[in-house]
């Protein structure tokens, strides 16, 4: 019986600050890979993935360069893996850090982190440099697996955005 019990129990603690790290930088690493179908599994139901023009702002009533539910995140990802997308024909080389991680708010089922993220692209023999003030807001799933509830990558040129990304930040 007691069995029965923890067998239907959900896991509901908070990430840990290491697991956290750990799962960002997996999170990094299938970006840099392209690897874009599992990337879409690291995510809550719910989730947002957000990348703005102006920082702190209500990005639900601002203009953003990206504001994307499940359903847009499975879009875009269709888009990028299809070849129909200009911007991601051919695909740019991306190698991605991900430091300064700051705790900025935690409960007992979440962890929110900010950071600092270094992207270099490389695409048609030319680099170019994409640095981000990053936060993301990981959640324990109910298989205790960790998943992404929010995710919002602040360009520090956002407001002078001008060109297309043909890959995810």
């Amino acid at each position: 019986m007691s069995t029965d019990i923890a067998e239907k129990s959900e896991v509901t603690s908070a990430p840990t600050f290491e697991e956290a790290i750990a799962f960002v930088w997996a999170e990094a690493d299938l970006l840099d890979r392209l690897d874009y179908r599992p990337w879409l599994k690291l995510w809550t139901d719910s989730g947002k993935y957000i990348v703005p023009v102006e920082r702190d702002v209500d990005y639900v009533d601002a203009l953003n360069i990206v504001y994307d539910d499940q359903e847009m995140r499975e879009a875009r990802v269709k888009r990028l893996l299809s070849g129909f997308s200009m911007s991601s024909a051919p695909p740019a080389r991306t190698v991605r850090t991900v430091s300064r991680f700051v705790v900025t708010e935690q409960d007992e089922r979440s962890i929110t982190l900010r950071g600092a993220q270094m992207l270099a692209e490389y695409k048609y023999q030319h680099m170019r440099f994409l640095p981000a003030d990053i936060s993301y807001r990981i959640v324990r799933g109910p298989d205790g697996n960790l998943l992404l509830d929010e995710k919002i990558v602040t360009l520090i040129n956002a407001e002078d955005f001008q060109f297309g990304i043909g890959y995810l930040l």
